[in-house]
């Protein structure tokens, strides 16, 4: 099992998302902002294509501690589909030799209120293609997640058509703070683990 202490090593941080113009705003698409930001943050420079069907791009967050440098973070946003994210994923922690407990993946999360940022590692997708996805292809559902809240969609809309649309005018207007909480909590867990990062981020 698993400790509540940030591991040593490389980390690998996922967003998920689908490819391409069209999807860019789509909340479905928030994971891969916040790795964007991520990436924005620390000077991580451009994404490049990688043969794991993702795009990638290498950085160093946290602190090493006693004179150490910063661990090793890959930001990575599959270049797939949403639900062929897997494939992508399992491939990049093999790629760069990453412990799976050092696997995070940041996605939408319909069952958050929106703009709330939440952390644990396992548990089910709850209907979230992409998550399913990767818990196929690792064979377990034992890794971190950021979860970011986008609520539930109005009235009778279809869950699958509201993630697949852009955030609203008032939405887009907090969607920088979201995504910087969000963000905020990868770095949080790289530092300090989960333990701490969800008494941080779950506070009321």
């Amino acid at each position: 099992m698993p400790s509540d202490q940030p591991p040593t090593g490389a980390w690998l941080v996922v967003g998920l998302g689908n490819p391409g113009p069209a999807y860019v705003g789509n909340r479905h698409n928030v994971g891969s902002l916040v790795v964007r930001e991520l990436a924005d943050r620390h000077g991580a420079g451009a994404f490049k294509a990688h043969r794991s069907r993702a795009a990638v791009a290498e950085t160093r967050l946290g602190s090493g501690g006693a004179g150490l440098p910063a661990p090793r973070v890959v930001l990575a946003v599959p270049t797939t589909y949403m639900n062929e994210s897997g494939g992508p994923v399992a491939g990049l922690l093999r790629y760069f030799s990453v412990d799976l407990e050092h696997l995070i993946v940041v996605h939408d999360e319909l069952d958050i209120p929106a703009g709330a940022v939440r952390l644990k590692r396992g548990g089910g997708e709850g209907g979230h293609n992409g998550l399913r996805s990767v818990s196929t292809s690792l064979g377990t559902k034992d890794y971190l997640r950021v979860r970011v809240g986008i609520g539930r969609p109005p009235g009778r809309m279809d869950p699958a058509a509201f993630v697949l649309k852009d955030f609203g005018p008032a939405e887009r207007k907090e969607l920088p703070f979201l995504v910087g909480d969000a963000a905020d909590a990868v770095e949080s867990l790289v530092a300090e683990g989960l333990l701490p990062s969800q008494q941080r981020f779950h506070a009321p």
